[in-house]
């Protein structure tokens, strides 16, 4: 039994193997423990165990005794360990699956990859994730911040309850103070809201990301009993379909790019300074956002981001009701135990992975865009026959050409299609349904690979913000037939071309590049083969240095008034005789 130190990713240290699937970089999966002995020596009435990502297909055990079980390897999740906990050593166990080594497109490695907390509480607390904030207001004058908080009771209280909220800024200075009673003190979840005002405040933008430090303590007869720190950043976003984007009222360009999770040689543990420098980085290539693609992030990513200045489009899912063929992107047609995804857990975790996502990385000021999926359209029947594309036209070039179909006749096309079980309109919003009854002030977007299509299932009527996946060609025609629709680049080829688009079109915000960093897996594709497992279309390599396209980039996002770099271009001829 080999140890091992938190966060951590077997995948990283096993065997490269041409037999293993290339799409997660010839990298193995497999089925791994985790064992941890531990007294529990403070007086605390209740112990929880918090996991911020494992992935995945996670069950955990405490004493011999099932805690939970938890299929998604993205979302962060808490166990409540007080019944079976004992006095002297505690065993805590966690098996983890990934013998499914193929079910993502991309590497994702496997274990316990992200940090992991003991948490101990009284039996009256704040409850996991249950101080969120918003601007209710916001001006140059006073800004209104809205807080609201759950009580977590685990039985019922006669206890005087009050919670007490103090914001303070960078310098320490108390600028709000609030104190309420928590009215009800039967056992369960007592839900309380407060406003806190502040005279001039600090606006977080991306030149000077100002982070207020929110204290909520929870007090029992006016004495602290727990408490909650979270930061909070004050900015307003509008989406226009005419006019772009606006950060604090002023109109500007996303300057995005998409970034998997995987930080080369470490893998996917989450290493802080590590993604810090890849971040400040592409910041400094003018870099303004970032694309979670296609999970949520982990928690001390968000953070960095609210520090450093950066936009993010928190990603859901990358499969719905429907698998993807991991290796071609699009629907599975042959049956493969390794590559079996997390469609098989749509319909029953869908609702409480997306919830509890959100709830987790609400508070982050840094999250503009929620993203409810990426390239779904793949996966559904009739989707890419309706559009010409890839039915009556499949010989066409995608990514140069405009629909070979009118919306009247896609519309037709679409009529006559084979009905299946779930439909991708409803499925849409039911997802946007769930993301606006968590939070109404940030939009609802996905990546839509087929948007001509997409504009006619009902997929894009569920959005906030229409993205494009390599459509720029279709930004005319999105805003000739749905004028009415914000829309947007959320994935894009980082070419100039690309940019062009975006700065010739008010009514574009902006586009997100594929990609930031180069990335580790979907790598037996046409642009490299075994033994080469990673893929090289990001402006940075998998080491953080930069690379001719992101000095390019940098060239256009940036308002130096000079710039000259000099790379040298190396060629490598295979000769046959």
């Amino acid at each position: 039994m080999a140890e091992a130190s938190l966060p951590h990713d077997w995948s990283i240290e096993g065997q490269l193997s041409p037999t293993l699937a290339s799409c997660t970089g010839y990298l193995p999966g497999g089925i791994g423990w985790y064992r941890k002995h531990f007294r529990v020596e403070d007086n605390a009435t209740r112990h929880y165990i918090y996991f911020e990502g494992v992935y995945n297909r996670s069950e955990v055990y405490l004493n011999g005794h099932l805690l939970g079980r938890r299929p998604n390897g993205y979302v962060s999740f808490l166990y409540d360990m007080t019944p079976y906990l004992k006095e002297g050593d505690n065993v805590l166990a966690v098996r983890v699956d990934h013998s499914r080594y193929a079910d993502s497109r991309w590497y994702t490695g496997s274990g316990i990859y992200r940090d992991v907390w003991l948490v101990a509480a009284p039996d009256t607390h704040i409850a996991q994730w249950g101080v969120g904030w918003h601007a209710a207001s916001l001006t140059d004058k006073q800004a209104v911040v809205a807080v609201d908080v759950e009580v977590e009771k685990h039985k019922a209280t006669s206890d005087k309850l009050e919670l007490k909220a103090s914001l303070y800024d960078t310098a320490g200075k108390k600028v709000a103070q609030r104190r309420v009673r928590v009215a009800d003190g039967k056992e369960g979840i007592a839900k309380q809201s407060l406003d806190l005002k502040v005279s001039k405040p600090h606006r977080w933008n991306l030149d000077n990301p100002y982070l207020y430090t929110l204290k909520t303590e929870l007090l029992a007869n006016g004495k602290r009993i727990d408490g909650s720190e979270t930061k909070v950043g004050l900015r307003t976003l509008e989406f226009d379909a005419n006019k772009g984007f606006a950060l604090n009222g002023n109109w500007m360009k996303v300057k995005g790019v998409c970034l998997h999770h995987d930080a080369g040689i470490v893998g996917t543990a989450m290493i802080r300074d590590v993604w810090y420098r890849r971040l400040k980085t592409l910041k400094e290539g003018g870099c303004n956002a970032i694309r979670l693609s296609h999970n949520p992030g982990a928690d001390e990513f968000l953070s960095l981001c609210d520090e450093i200045g950066l936009l993010v489009q928190e990603e859901f899912f990358d499969e719905w009701d429907y698998p993807k063929d991991k290796r071609l992107n699009m629907k599975e047609t042959v049956e493969d135990y390794p590559t079996h995804g997390y469609c098989e857990h749509f319909q029953e975790w869908a609702e409480r992975d997306l919830k509890n996502v959100m709830r987790r990385s609400r508070n982050h000021a840094c999250i503009f865009q929620w993203s409810i999926g990426n390239e779904i359209e793949w996966t559904y029947t009739g989707c890419r026959e309706a559009t010409g594309f890839f039915g009556a036209d499949s010989n066409g070039n995608y990514f140069w050409n405009q629909p070979p179909y009118s919306k009247e006749k896609i519309r037709e096309m679409w009529k006559i299609q084979p009905k299946q079980a779930y439909d991708i309109g409803r499925t849409a919003q039911k997802l946007a349904a769930w993301t606006r009854q968590m939070d109404t002030t940030r939009v609802v977007t996905a990546n839509c690979i087929l948007p001509s299509i997409s504009f006619e299932t009902g997929y894009i009527d569920a959005l906030d913000v229409a993205g494009f996946s390599y459509r720029r060609v279709m930004y005319d025609y999105a805003k000739k037939n749905y004028p009415d629709k914000p829309i947007m680049g959320t994935e894009n080829l980082g070419q100039w071309h690309e940019w062009k688009a975006v700065i010739e079109r008010d009514f574009i915000p902006g586009m997100f590049i594929w990609t930031g960093v180069d990335y580790l897996g979907e790598s037996g594709s046409r642009l490299s083969r075994w033994p080469q497992k990673s893929i090289g279309c990001g402006l940075l390599d998998m080491c953080g240095y930069v690379k001719p396209s992101y000095d390019m980039m940098k060239s256009l996002w940036t308002d130096k008034p000079f710039m000259l770099y000099i790379h040298r271009l190396q060629i490598n001829l295979r000769i046959s005789r």
